[in-house]
């Protein structure tokens, strides 16, 4: 079963630290995400694969958007 990664908050996508078809574990690292100058990282709740990175560094998110898919 697929599992979303949405954004917790408006924010800039910073940098996009793992690429789709990656391994990822509970509590790694898939998108960094800034807001008033300050870095959050977006980690993974679940472990699989990422199937898909959603965002690209530059983009603006809302509350809500998916960022990732971790199968």
């Amino acid at each position: 079963m697929a599992h979303q990664v949405l954004a917790e908050m408006v924010a800039n996508v910073l940098s996009v630290v793992a690429e789709p078809g990656a391994t990822v574990a509970a509590g790694d690292i898939i998108v960094i995400l800034e807001s008033m100058k300050m870095e959050i990282p977006v980690l993974a709740e679940a472990g699989g694969i990422l199937l898909d990175v959603k965002v690209r560094a530059g983009d603006v998110v809302q509350e809500g958007d998916i960022l990732a898919v971790v199968a």
